[in-house]
C-alpha cells in the first residue's frame, strides 16, 4: 500500500486551554498529509491551480482516538482509499510517537474549475495523475 508519511511538530498555539490539540488542527495536519501524498507520487497540487483547478472537500469524518499535547511528534499517515471518475477519498492516520493512534479520518474531493466550479475528471486534466491514483487507490470500486 502506497502510504506517505509526516511528522509534525506541535506547536503551543495549536492546543486549546485544556493543553490538549484543539480538534481542528487536525484537519490542517490532514492537508498537509494530502500534498505530501502529492509529492510523494509524483505530482504538484500548485501546478494543477495554476491551470485553473481546485479540488474541494466534500465531506470530511475524523474520530479521535487519543488526545496529543504541545511537545509531541505527530506522523501523519495518509494514502488513497478510493479514485474514481469524479470522487477521490483520503484515508489518514495521525500517531504519537509511540504509534498510538491519535486519529482516524477521510476526506473526500472532487477536482473542478476554479471558476465555475464544475467538476472536472483527473484523467482529463492529467492522465498520468489519475493513472498512478487508480494504481495506488486501496479500494478499485
Amino acid at each position: 500500500m502506497f502510504v506517505s508519511e509526516k511528522q509534525i511538530e506541535i506547536r503551543y498555539a495549536e492546543t486549546d486551554q485544556m493543553g490538549v490539540v484543539y480538534h481542528a488542527n487536525y484537519i490542517i495536519w490532514m492537508e498537509i498529509g494530502r500534498t505530501q501524498l502529492v509529492s510523494d507520487a509524483g505530482f504538484e497540487y500548485a501546478a494543477l491551480e495554476k491551470e485553473g483547478y481546485v479540488s474541494p472537500v466534500m465531506d470530511l469524518s475524523i474520530s479521535y482516538k487519543a488526545a496529543m499535547h504541545y511537545g509531541q511528534v505527530a506522523t501523519v499517515r495518509t494514502w488513497v482509499e478510493k479514485h474514481d471518475r469524479l470522487r477521490t477519498t483520503y484515508g489518514y492516520e495521525i500517531l504519537h510517537e509511540d504509534g498510538t493512534i491519535a486519529a482516524i479520518a477521510q476526506s473526500v474531493h472532487i477536482l473542478a474549475h476554479k471558476e465555475s466550479l464544475r467538476p472536472v475528471s483527473l484523467s482529463k486534466i492529467d492522465p498520468a495523475w489519475d493513472a498512478k491514483y487508480k494504481e495506488i487507490a486501496v479500494a478499485t470500486k
